[in-house]
């Protein structure tokens, strides 16, 4: 697979240019249930293909999918990139009062957890998950930074942050990776994000690629969701909106007609089309699905295809409430 640099100069970080999102082999895609064992496959065969960049974040189960990614990399570490997240925070009680902790001691805390869980001695690529609005980001990133000190990281990230917090927080301390949610089913990081990122040398990391598994063509109706999927309270997936939403993957299907591929091979190959520094982050729990999304890679598509689905309209409804407008 062709590869990607995120970052520059001492924060640049080599990863193959699609990486796996393990998010939903242990949260918020279970509702038949989770397949440690096949998720352990699905780890191995992303190695044996040339993938490098694996994602996960302390909050997925809570812990879980880090122990989960932990299991599968025993032994198999070098070559690996791995990228986790702190932030959210996990227990309940605290939560209610503080869902986002970016306190010093908490990136400290947060840290060494992860590292217990994982089983490894540093982490690759470390992001803060969401800002912490009532906590200077220089705090934070502050506290980052002298893991990359200690030899506990050795990248940083951050994830749906604003350009204002961008520039404040890279004035510190290198960012390498800033991940968002960008695909054609969510175009908003092209309006700031891209142009901010790019300007500093920022590498870019896109979760949810593939619309939340919308761009496959794979849901036509919220009857394909499990009952406790939490795309059922997505407003994209629900009502009106679903209906005008599938004129989306209609349009990505005319061009995988065209190139003999599948439409989520072809949704991934547009986003690939944006830039050579971005690495999307494709998740899956099966093996049949990452050979498909990682055989995007030699998706070629021409100009006028990537224009045509360009011109795609916006999904119909709001994606969920993140931080990247909230500046600190």
């Amino acid at each position: 697979m062709d590869h990607v640099t995120l970052g520059h100069g001492d924060a640049a970080l080599d990863v193959a240019r699609i990486g796996l999102g393990c998010m939903g082999m242990s949260a918020f895609y279970t509702g038949s249930g989770t397949d440690d064992a096949e998720s352990i496959r699905v780890v191995h065969r992303a190695i044996d293909l040339g993938v490098t960049l694996f994602d996960t974040a302390d909050m997925y189960g809570p812990f879980t999918n880090e122990r989960l990614l932990g299991r599968a990399l025993a032994g198999r570490r070098d070559g690996v990139v791995v990228a986790t997240k702190f932030g959210n925070v996990t227990d309940p009680e605290v939560r209610k009062n503080r869902p986002i902790d970016g306190r010093p001691d908490y990136v400290r805390k947060s840290v060494d957890g992860s590292l217990s869980r994982l089983g490894i001695d540093y982490i690759d690529l470390y992001y803060q998950h969401r800002v912490d609005t009532a906590v200077p980001i220089e705090d934070t990133v502050g506290a980052m930074a002298e893991l990359v000190e200690a030899g506990k990281v050795r990248h940083l990230g951050l994830s749906e942050a604003a350009p204002a917090t961008i520039r404040r927080a890279h004035a510190v301390h290198p960012i390498t990776a800033l991940q968002t949610e960008y695909s054609l089913w969510s175009r908003e990081p092209e309006d700031e994000i891209l142009p901010t990122i790019r300007e500093l040398g920022i590498g870019f990391v896109p979760y949810s690629p593939l619309g939340r598994g919308f761009l496959t063509g794979r849901i036509r109706s919220v009857d394909d969701l499990d009952d406790d999927d939490f795309r059922r309270f997505n407003p994209r997936f629900q009502g009106d909106n679903l209906t005008a939403n599938i004129a989306i993957v209609e349009a990505v299907d005319r061009v995988a007609d065209e190139v003999h591929a599948t439409a989520g091979q072809v949704a991934l190959a547009w986003l690939l089309a944006k830039g050579s520094d971005i690495a999307p982050i494709p998740g899956t729990k099966r093996v049949a699905y990452l050979e498909e999304n990682v055989a995007a890679d030699g998706v070629a598509l021409t100009d006028e295809q990537v224009t045509a689905l360009d011109d795609i309209a916006s999904p119909r409804g709001e994606r969920y409430g993140d931080m990247s407008s909230v500046s600190r």
